[in-house]
């Protein structure tokens, strides 16, 4: 089969590549990506003789058209997916997330090419802290941030296209992604590059924020799987059953990272911050048998930890910049 990933030199999307080149060896892979700052593409330096890499904006057609045209499948992940960039300048998620996704809609329905959109669970909003409920593909769409507003008008038009025109496609909506290559103004990397930068990790509020962790190949096993056997037109929702509170998260990495546990510092909370997220992903598990591997967050966040203490030449130049502008924010 050949593919077409957006965003493929992303956290997610790289990881997505290698996952294929690594179990599916008949695969050809295609790359399409702008390269904006969350992009990177020594991510797929070892892998940059099996794969194709394009240079350019999803938003492009005179790019994206014939890349589609000559792929059986678009793995759609190009996005601006950072909460605090969007509260900032929210444009640029408008343009990517619901433009870009618009270009790819219509390019799949000119060339009849199979589609699979790549989406998060902060399209749901938030659950309460004291309640077990969890998100399932019914839950309806209660965005709460820019950059969640621009992925819940992605899926909305996904699923008009697959309604009005009849594309074959389907959908993912995927708890919290951790592991390497993450860009470092995310919650974990920044962490963890605190700590090894010798700076006290950040926490908003109170730390009692509830993410449902899932380790970044979980997370592309389960896409890779939906390609596979997802029935067209049908919403998956991808979790490891990894609920923790921010604070476990961060009194873990100090532990790891032989630091006292209460060794952080608490600020101000980010406006609208959505309280909890939950998976139910029992659809994916009992319909198409996917299982996560990586079941225990401790040991995934200590490979986690080696990858960035290993790597620290490919996030070193970033690290004050990306402080700088937290600094700026008062975070």
């Amino acid at each position: 089969m050949k593919v077409l990933i957006t965003g493929g030199a992303g956290f997610i999307g790289a990881g997505l590549v290698h996952r294929i080149l690594a179990t599916r060896p008949g695969w050809q892979v295609s790359v399409l990506d702008s390269l904006t700052y969350a992009g990177d593409p020594t991510h797929l330096d070892p892998v940059h003789d099996r794969i194709r890499f394009v240079h350019g904006d999803v938003t492009d057609v005179r790019v994206l058209d014939p890349l589609v045209a000559d792929c059986d499948a678009v793995i759609h992940l190009a996005a601006e997916s950072h909460n605090d960039n969007s509260l900032t300048d929210p444009e640029p998620f408008v343009h990517t997330n619901v433009v870009g996704t618009f270009q790819v809609l219509e390019a799949v329905r000119r060339h009849g090419v199979r589609l699979h959109h790549v989406s998060t669970d902060e399209v749901y909003g938030d659950l309460p802290l004291d309640d077990p409920i969890r998100f399932t593909e019914q839950s309806p769409l209660q965005p709460s941030s820019p950059y969640s507003a621009t992925k819940a008008a992605a899926d909305l038009l996904v699923g008009a296209w697959i309604r009005s025109y009849g594309i074959s496609a389907t959908l993912s909506n995927c708890s919290n992604n951790y592991g390497p290559r993450q860009h470092i103004e995310k919650f974990i990397p920044r962490q963890i590059t605190n700590l090894l930068s010798g700076l006290r990790p950040k926490l908003y509020g109170t730390g009692a924020h509830v993410r449902d962790w899932i380790h970044v190949d979980d997370h592309n096993d389960a896409v890779i799987t939906i390609v596979e056997r997802g029935r067209p037109g049908e919403t998956y929702l991808i979790g490891a059953d990894g609920e923790h509170t921010n604070l476990d998260v961060v009194r873990t990495l100090l532990e790891l990272m032989g630091r006292p546990t209460d060794d952080f510092d608490l600020v101000a909370d980010r406006p609208g911050h959505d309280l909890r997220y939950a998976i139910d992903a029992t659809k994916l598990r009992t319909e198409l048998g996917w299982q996560p591997q990586y079941r225990d967050l401790r040991s995934g966040l200590a490979a986690t930890i080696d990858w960035y203490r290993d790597n620290q030449n490919r996030w070193r130049t970033a690290k004050d910049r990306v402080e700088q502008r937290y600094r700026e924010q008062g975070q």
